[in-house]
């Protein structure tokens, strides 16, 4: 005589759909995390070398200028003479500036577009350099 088992026993599937999901909403957040951190305001130039600590700026105003003397903010291009009228509107509760300036640009071009930016009222300037 057979006996039966009172309960017959399945194994165990693992659902691969749900983790697929899960996977790419992990992708899209860590993605979307990382674009946050970056600066989009800014061109890629060639940085000099220092170690400075991280400071923490909302949505900072950008002034690029990169080895050829071309001066930028925020990615749009001025001439050191507009440069005063055109970044007075863009400095809204905080006065302050990143300088992002190629190690290879005129010290005579940086200093110019600094001072004509402290005719528009910018109090407080932020020098972006590489790590090294």
């Amino acid at each position: 005589m057979k006996f039966r088992k009172s309960r017959s026993y399945r194994r165990g599937r693992i659902e691969i759909i749900p983790m697929i999901d899960v996977m790419f909403f992990l992708l899209v957040t860590f993605m979307l995390a990382s674009l946050s951190m970056q600066s989009l305001n800014s061109l890629t130039v060639n940085l000099p070398q220092g170690n400075a600590p991280n400071l923490q700026h909302k949505e900072p105003v950008t002034l690029t200028i990169t080895k050829d003397s071309h001066v930028f903010l925020d990615k749009t291009p001025v001439t050191l003479e507009n440069m005063a009228f055109a970044l007075k509107p863009m400095l809204h509760g905080d006065p302050g500036v990143v300088v992002n300036a190629d190690s290879g640009a005129p010290e005579g071009t940086v200093v110019e577009a600094m001072l004509q930016a402290r005719r528009a009222g910018v109090e407080h300037f932020l020098i972006a350099v590489k790590r090294e």
